[in-house]
């Protein structure tokens, strides 16, 4: 029988408890027999009036998280659905120790927003495995100032499929994207994007390609060849988030024949028409440059892109 696992993670003072908590006393083990992981020890207690159906077993252990150890407690236990407050120093690769009958349905993010700077900086890689691979995003204990900043540094970029979530200290909360994310004027004839804003224009052009649909753009990129797709032109630019461990390419779909002449890893200024076209690589509609002019250029000041 297979066993669905919600896997909540984050670091400390995120809230991964609270929110436990949370979804107990709204009934999420009311009906089905609950196993719940503990993989850390954090200042917070569960609620034990919503532990009627849950059963609740530590394991602060990395080496304890084991295939063998996890059927072991199925055996025992016969959950129905299993939650896990999953212990954010630990990678994501420790998932495949679940069980095959294990199946991970999702993974909840929770980091407090004020500190978020600070744990870049200081675990980068962590972090970023952490937002790469969620299913849903909350930065919590925010006040507006870092609601701000947080939107400025444009995390779609690194998770596109995540739901995003912003709470304030008072606990309300919202959507991180705000309905208000274009950052361009596309009055312009063609829209200008300047060096340093092409991860915000690539996360809005892949969010929102109807925003440029049929409007012309002009940018600086290098040229790449993509392997995957032969013929395929996919001009675009490195970014970084936090750290050098999280850098990407940011490559957007272009066709013109002109963009033949040009080799990988060269700087080249495109004018092109934007339309919103289905392209395998996207697993659906986006962004696809019409070129219409494209010439050698310099590169930038800063070759890398940052949030």
């Amino acid at each position: 029988m297979d066993i669905p696992v919600y896997a909540v993670t984050g670091f400390l003072d995120g809230g991964k408890t609270d929110f436990i908590n949370g979804i107990l006393q709204d009934g999420f083990a009311r009906q089905d027999r609950t196993l719940l992981l503990c993989c850390e020890e954090g200042d917070e207690e569960y609620d034990q009036k919503a532990l009627q159906n849950v059963t609740v077993v530590t394991l602060d252990e990395e080496e304890a998280f084991t295939k063998d150890k996890l059927r072991e407690l199925e055996k025992k236990h016969r959950p129905k659905q299993v939650l896990i407050e999953y212990n954010g120093m630990w990678p994501f690769e420790k998932f495949n120790e679940l069980p095959a009958n294990w199946i991970l349905y999702q993974i909840m993010t929770f980091v407090h927003g004020p500190s978020f700077d600070v744990m870049a900086r200081n675990m980068g890689q962590l972090m970023m495995e952490k937002i790469k691979n969620t299913d849903m995003l909350v930065f919590n204990r925010c006040t507006p100032a870092v609601a701000e900043a947080l939107r400025k540094r444009n995390l779609r970029m690194v998770n596109r499929r995540a739901d995003i979530y912003i709470e304030y200290e008072n606990g309300e909360s919202e959507n991180y994207l705000t309905g208000d994310e274009c950052p361009f004027d596309v009055t312009q004839d063609p829209i200008e994007i300047p060096d340093e804003d092409f991860g915000v224009w690539y996360v809005d052009a892949m969010d929102h390609p109807e925003h440029y649909d049929g409007r012309r753009v002009r940018l600086r990129a290098i040229m790449c060849h993509s392997k995957k797709y032969p013929g395929t032109f996919v001009p675009g630019r490195f970014a970084m988030v936090c750290c050098a461990a999280d850098t990407q390419f940011l490559g957007v779909v272009a066709r013109g024949e002109s963009l033949a002449r040009y080799k990988n890893r060269d700087w080249i200024e495109l004018t092109a028409t934007c339309k919103k076209e289905y392209f395998e690589a996207y697993q659906g509609d986006g962004p696809v440059l019409y070129v219409s002019e494209a010439k050698p250029c310099e590169k930038p000041k800063e070759e890398v892109v940052t949030f």
